[in-house]
């Protein structure tokens, strides 16, 4: 889903932006905190009070789905749960936060997507625009808003650009055939720190959209681009942050009053006891997404091969997400992992009632299930039930992974929840720490 952009050295998305903005000064001396909510809390503009808390799981799991056309189009259709495919929507990813637009600001609340790079809202004039709840940003309304001329090396940064009237133009298409076009940007950007003042970054990139469609939800405003391109909001923040930013996702079961925090700088430096890191991987034909070798995975003592498959990019066999909620991993891995855990289930097996998962077991009292592995180059991370099996009834648990034959894995959230996630740019390494997220 995301539009794959030309890879470009990280001295030259730093020089974008913070030249001479005290947010910067604070945040590469600080670092600071911002919420990042699931879009089924009840902190959510997305959230439906009429929803059980197992439909929004079910319809998380679906979205996972939608999700895997994000990195390819094609890949979706070999995605294998055990039903047709749903359709809901994946728009964009599962987590939103809240940031402010322009001089004086202009609050949005975005889709956080680790798998997209560009930051890009609905803009006024909005004639072929898809229909939206909260009000669209003026740029007429902003001082510090700048269009950038075709010639501007901003605009080279974009593989899809066009040029009108000397004004750069963007398009962004994705996998489910959304779209968005519209002028290539800056504009400060201020995110409201859980831990102090709110930060400002000036002359940030962003995509003032101004022809958008396709399955985007009307209670969102666009996307907060979190990936690995040059334009992502991380690239950009550059060494005003040192390269680092961290998350801690808060259980499926959790999200009443719990909401996920998304950390910059200082305050993204994972250490102490329990720490586990790995390389941080990139591609020169999929720059924007993260990439980690996983070696194997285990299931008790029993340790299942993972493939040397480095998704023909020569590094890295894994993407890590939080946009995905399964672990798409696949088929003939998918095969032997269902195996050995069937073998060392203690408990009756049942069927999914929605017919999507195909590893299920009855949710009595007495059911035991084996502690599973991820053994990824350098690090061995220790997954928790709340990490391998989701709920899917009141009376039915199933292993959170689907299957696929298209060569794109996927780490998901539900893999991640309860951890401290650090993505380290510079270090190129990532970290895992087991944590309670609800008490960060």
């Amino acid at each position: 889903m995301a539009a794959f952009q030309s890879p470009l050295s990280l001295a030259l998305a730093i020089a974008l932006l913070c030249v001479s903005s005290f947010g910067c000064i604070y945040a590469r001396k600080v670092g600071f905190t911002v919420d990042l909510i699931h879009r089924d809390s009840p902190l959510s503009p997305f959230y439906n009070s009429e929803e059980t808390d197992l439909q929004r799981i079910n319809n998380a799991l679906r979205r996972s789905i939608s999700r895997v056309r994000h990195f390819d189009p094609i890949a979706a259709a070999s995605v294998s749960p055990k039903a047709a495919e749903s359709d809901v929507t994946s728009n964009g990813g599962e987590y939103l936060m809240s940031l402010s637009l322009g001089t004086p600001p202009f609050k949005i609340m975005g889709i956080a997507d680790t798998g997209s790079d560009l930051i890009w809202t609905q803009c006024k004039p909005c004639e072929r625009c898809y229909k939206q709840v909260d009000p669209l940003f003026d740029p007429k309304s902003s001082k510090t808003y700048r269009d950038f001329s075709c010639d501007a090396r901003q605009c080279s940064l974009l593989d899809q650009s066009t040029c009108s009237s000397n004004i750069c133009r963007y398009q962004y298409s994705y996998g489910d055939r959304s779209y968005t076009m519209g002028n290539v940007a800056s504009d400060t950007i201020t995110l409201d720190s859980t831990t102090g003042s709110p930060v400002s970054f000036p002359k940030t990139v962003i995509g003032c959209g101004h022809e958008n469609d396709g399955t985007f939800s009307n209670k969102g405003s666009g996307i907060v681009g979190l990936g690995a391109g040059p334009l992502s909001l991380i690239s950009q923040m550059g060494s005003s942050v040192g390269g680092k930013f961290s998350y801690c996702l808060v259980p499926l079961s959790s999200l009443a009053g719990n909401s996920s925090k998304l950390n910059f700088g200082r305050n993204a430096v994972v250490s102490g006891p329990g720490v586990q890191s790995t390389p941080l991987l990139s591609s020169e034909t999929m720059s924007t997404f993260y990439f980690l070798t996983l070696e194997a995975m285990s299931v008790g003592n029993e340790r299942i091969k993972f493939g040397d498959s480095s998704l023909g990019t020569g590094e890295g066999n894994i993407i890590i997400d939080s946009g995905t909620t399964l672990t798409i991993v696949p088929d003939d891995f998918f095969s032997d992992l269902s195996t050995a855990v069937g073998k060392q289930v203690e408990g009756r097996r049942a069927e999914d009632p929605s017919g999507f998962l195909s590893v299920c077991y009855s949710a009595t009292s007495d059911l035991k299930v084996p502690a599973i592995t991820a053994h990824f180059t350098g690090a061995d991370v220790k997954l928790k039930p709340i990490n391998t099996f989701v709920q899917v009834s009141d009376d039915v648990v199933c292993l959170a992974f689907a299957s696929t034959t298209s060569g794109i894995s996927i780490y998901g959230n539900v893999a991640q929840m309860n951890f401290l996630v650090e993505y380290n740019i510079q270090g190129k390494s990532l970290s895992f720490k087991p944590t309670d997220c609800t008490k960060k």
